[in-house]
């Protein structure tokens, strides 16, 4: 496979349980490079816009407030195959299906604070990645 690039965010409540070393820990001895990353604050425009796909959904405004109640870590990864690879790391949206090792199985609490996002695509990663970081913000 090709080396490509994912994005992440360590979400909320994986800053705010205090994760954030062990996930970071967890994706660099999986053999992902971080290409860039940063601590930040989504704003409600922020959110709002970064899930505008699930705005008809019945989640979106719990998942907006969810967002924006405190720092989330922002990353973009590199390796082969980043994306699928990533994904496999991240495990199951519901941390009680989530493989055993995965990040969502060992810091989840639930399916509504699940730890981490992580890109569906190369494509959406590229365009994840350009949404919290500038050109001259990626290595």
């Amino acid at each position: 496979m090709a080396k490509n690039r994912t994005f992440t965010m360590l979400k909320p409540d994986a800053v705010e349980n205090g994760n954030i070393g062990a996930i970071l820990e967890l994706i660099n001895t999986s053999g992902f490079r971080i290409v860039a990353m940063k601590l930040t604050q989504m704003s409600r425009k922020d959110a709002e816009t970064f899930y505008a796909v699930h705005n008809e959904r019945p989640f979106f405004g719990e998942l907006v407030e969810y967002m924006t109640r405190g720092p989330i870590v922002a990353a973009v990864l590199e390796k082969d195959n980043a994306v699928e690879d990533f994904r496999t790391l991240f495990g199951a949206t519901n941390p009680a299906e989530a493989a055993e090792g995965t990040i969502r199985k060992k810091y989840a609490a639930s399916i509504g604070e699940n730890a981490v996002h992580g890109s569906d695509s190369d494509e959406n990663a590229n365009i994840e990645a350009a949404f919290h970081f500038a050109g001259r913000e990626l290595f």
